[in-house]
């Protein structure tokens, strides 16, 4: 099969989240498995022709935006995989500092930037000959591919057979623009109802994407029935309720080179689940780095996070003046919201002696909080899978978290009777229980013997990629054999 991911971000070329990881690894697993692979991504700003040698493959392609034509330029990077990423280039739309916008919001012209990407993925399918089995379409600024295929190319032999996929990363994000952006779509007035693009009187690019792909998927079983919900359905319960039908959760894997502590250079030690000695040197080097008293007996939690509501900031915050009675450690990494920000520099004065506060990202540092953590803390409001409980499972790290979607699907609750689980778990959002489950975490990691336990539970549990992408090609074929319908 020839499968065409189209996608906003792809690590290494362009990343804001999660969404880049997985497109960035997840079509290379796919090729592996001996299917054929292209992504399409925005020639952004950062994408450098000669860092990545990029060849020019198109030099003038008109691509369709409203009632005219513009010119954009096609440029191809052939991964050492297989993988073959193209690059929808206009420089009036994407030779910008950032992805999507400033933080003093979006840039307003969103709209016509990710139409003249769409349009531009399917004109340059075209130009270049390369007939999709699947189209696999990612996030609100991918939403209108699938749109096209069913309504401007419904008679288009050239997709005839084409099958499209939408994946769901994050519902909260949806691309809503109002009505006059309809006309920039190359859209019909038939569009804006409420069965089709319709929502709440603005014209929202996700919704094509959920009406009018083949299938649905999101990043893990849990979130997509949590989706169905009015609680998180974002006001899209109702469509994703007609599409149950076509809606499919599949984990979110990791890279597990990338996330590899027998290996890894940028930790103090390496370690393995065989050989945990040097997990204990991680820690002493994160304590000495955050000017912590140096004692393998001393509690050690880390965060790595955007600093947010729905990252469970708002139950958190609360709790660190409990946590630091309780004589605990904590490193916390991240930005996000300035209220939280400017909350956790105070603390970090208070408790400078506890608490690490780094307000600011940083890989490397990341990995040493992975790596020198006793407990990983996530008590997400909302996540649609997450990423940081698979990796600290691969650091010996012991995930806290909110029984929540991806969170709910990978962390099983520790028994210290029967020792299952790799984990701990809460379900009640709220301050008191986390605290509570904190405790619980604590009284198992004074039993040395019950804590190595936990840890090798977590060590030995496979997420990786290539189980993931196994059943993404699975729904491929069944997608592929489905009726063409318009």
């Amino acid at each position: 099969m020839r499968i065409v991911f189209v996608s906003p971000e792809m690590v290494p070329f362009a990343k804001t989240g999660g969404l880049a990881d997985v497109t960035g690894t997840l079509p290379k697993e796919i090729q592996v498995l001996g299917q054929e692979v292209i992504c399409f991504v925005p020639k952004y700003k950062k994408v450098d022709v000669n860092r990545w040698s990029l060849k020019e493959v198109i030099d003038r392609l008109q691509i369709p935006v409203g009632s005219e034509a513009e010119t954009g330029r096609v440029f191809r990077f052939d991964d050492p995989s297989g993988v073959k990423v193209y690059f929808i280039d206009q420089p009036e739309y994407f030779s910008r500092d950032e992805l999507y916008g400033t933080p003093l919001g979006d840039y307003p012209d969103n709209d016509r930037r990710f139409v003249f990407f769409q349009r531009g993925v399917l004109e340059a399918l075209k130009k270049l000959n390369l007939k999709p089995d699947v189209i696999h379409c990612h996030d609100w600024q991918a939403g209108l591919t699938s749109t096209y295929l069913k309504t401007l190319y419904s008679n288009d032999p050239f997709f005839a057979k084409t099958k499209s996929i939408f994946t769901i990363h994050n519902l909260a994000y949806q691309g809503n623009f109002p009505p006059d952006s309809l006309p920039v779509t190359g859209l019909s007035w038939d569009e804006f109802k409420l069965e089709r693009l319709e929502f709440y009187g603005k014209v929202s690019f996700l919704k094509g994407g959920l009406v009018y792909s083949d299938e649905l998927t999101t990043v893990s079983p849990r979130y997509a029935q949590e989706i169905q919900t009015k609680e998180f359905g974002c006001g899209m319960e109702g469509v994703l309720q007609t599409r149950r039908n076509d809606l499919v959760g599949i984990v979110n894997g990791i890279d597990l080179e990338e996330w590899n502590p027998e290996k890894d250079p940028d930790i103090a030690a390496n370690f393995s689940a065989r050989k945990l000695e040097g997990k204990a040197a991680c820690k002493a080097t994160l304590q000495k780095e955050n000017r912590f008293k140096v004692d393998p007996q001393i509690p050690l939690l880390g965060i790595v996070t955007r600093l947010a509501d729905q990252k469970g900031l708002d139950i958190l915050a609360p709790a660190i003046d409990a946590l630091m009675k309780r004589g605990v450690q904590m490193v916390l990494l991240g930005t996000g919201d300035e209220k939280y920000h400017q909350l956790l520099r105070d603390l970090n004065k208070k408790y400078s002696h506890q608490l690490g506060a780094h307000i600011l990202f940083d890989a490397k540092m990341a990995k040493r909080i992975y790596a020198g953590s006793d407990i990983f803390l996530m008590p997400s409001r909302f996540e649609p899978c997450g990423l940081g409980q698979l990796i600290s499972f691969r650091f010996g790290t012991v995930p806290l978290v909110r029984e929540t979607g991806g969170l709910a699907d990978t962390v099983i609750d520790f028994d210290p009777r029967s020792g299952e689980g790799n984990g701990f778990v809460f379900k009640e959002y709220e301050t008191k229980t986390l605290l509570g489950t904190l405790d619980r975490a604590l009284v198992v990691y004074e039993d040395p013997k019950l804590w190595a336990k936990v840890v090798k539970n977590g060590m030995k549990a496979d997420f990786s990629w290539r189980a993931s992408a196994r059943k993404y090609i699975e729904l491929y074929e069944r997608v592929k054999r489905k009726p063409v319908t318009v």
